[in-house]
Order: structure tokens, then C-alpha cells, then sequence
């Protein structure tokens, strides 16, 4: 059952955006669209588990002065995987996501994570801590990208179903504080109901 909570509390409890408000720079700027937040919470995830999984494996061996440097270049490591194989397979949304899939190294998220719970866990534990906390963020992302998107331009994963122009606002930078205000407070509302 811990198991499950571990994996759970990235989606509800502790979710690394509507409710522990990380990794917000991502989160405003490339959700746009359903399928740009999708494409960046993946890929997230993919770096999230993978650093996990090396950081728990390797906690031991890696001395107290150097802990966060060496995680970073774990982390690194597999942002650059992610990086050319978005570059060679989905070049569309590699370049929409542009700068920020670089960003993902210094994402707070996936640095705490690593920090908070993969260097203190066994490798199971890491990697459904990993899972949870970046499916959740995947959602929170996509969530988000698809109101945006829905309100924005009238379509969702790029299938337009509203003719006409819709509410440009969305689509611009103040729509994603806005959407992220709303949405955050309906999630608070439905949590105390």
C-alpha cells in the first residue's frame, strides 16, 4: 500500500503544480497546446525516472561535497537523451518546446526529487516516486494545455471543432496565470467538498 502512495500523491496530494507550485517555467510557457504539454510532462517523466533510478543506485559512492553537482550531470545526462531523440523523431514539438527542454536539468522538481527521495530510497521506491510525481506533472501540463488550447483556439490536440476565432488571451502569456489560477483553485474547492 505505501507503494501506491508513493505513486499517488503525484497526481493528487502532493502534485509537483497545482499544489506543490514546482517547475512553473515550463509549465506557463509551453502549454500553448494539449499536445506541447503533453510532449514536455513526458519528457519530464522519462528524466525524472531515469535520474531516480541512477541516483539511488549510486547514492553510496558519491561523497557529501559533490552530492548535487553529480546529480545534476545525472540529470544532464539523460535531458540530452531526451533532447536529440525529440530532435530526430518529433522535430515539431522539439522545436515548440525550443529552450525548455534543456531547462529540464535545473527543473526543481526533478533536482528535489533526486535530493529528497531517490538518494534516501531503495531503486523500486525511486522509480514509482519518479513515476508518480512526473505522470502527475504530465497531467498538470496537459490539463492545463488543453484548457488553454480548448479556450485559446478553439481546438484540442490540434482538431478544431470550434469555427472561427476563439479567446486570443488564452493562448498568450497571461492565460496560462490565468488558467493556472482558476484551475488551481477549482482543484482546492473540489479537494474541501
Amino acid at each position: 500500500m505505501n507503494q501506491l502512495q508513493n505513486f499517488t500523491k503525484g497526481f493528487i496530494k502532493d502534485n509537483p503544480v497545482f499544489v506543490l507550485l514546482l517547475g512553473l517555467c515550463p509549465t506557463l510557457a509551453v502549454t500553448s497546446t494539449a499536445i506541447n504539454g503533453l510532449g514536455m510532462g513526458l519528457a519530464t517523466t522519462f528524466v525524472l525516472v531515469m535520474s531516480n533510478i541512477v541516483v539511488s543506485l549510486v547514492k553510496r559512492q558519491i561523497p557529501d561535497k559533490v552530492r548535487i553537482p553529480s546529480f545534476i550531470v545525472i540529470i544532464a545526462s539523460f535531458v540530452t537523451i531526451v533532447e536529440l531523440t525529440m530532435q530526430a523523431y518529433v522535430p515539431d514539438l522539439f522545436d515548440a518546446l525550443g529552450i525548455f527542454i534543456p531547462l529540464i536539468v535545473v527543473n526543481c522538481l526533478v533536482l528535489g526529487r533526486a535530493e529528497a527521495f531517490a538518494s534516501k530510497n531503495n531503486f523500486v521506491s525511486s522509480i514509482i516516486d519518479g513515476l508518480g510525481m512526473g505522470l502527475g506533472f504530465a497531467f498538470a501540463l496537459t490539463l492545463l494545455g488543453a484548457v488553454r488550447e480548448i479556450f485559446g483556439s478553439g481546438s484540442f490536440f490540434g482538431m478544431k471543432f470550434i469555427p472561427g476565432d476563439a479567446i486570443l488571451v488564452f493562448i498568450l502569456s497571461p492565460g496560462a496565470f490565468i488558467t493556472l489560477g482558476y484551475l488551481i483553485a477549482l482543484l482546492n474547492r473540489l479537494k474541501k467538498a
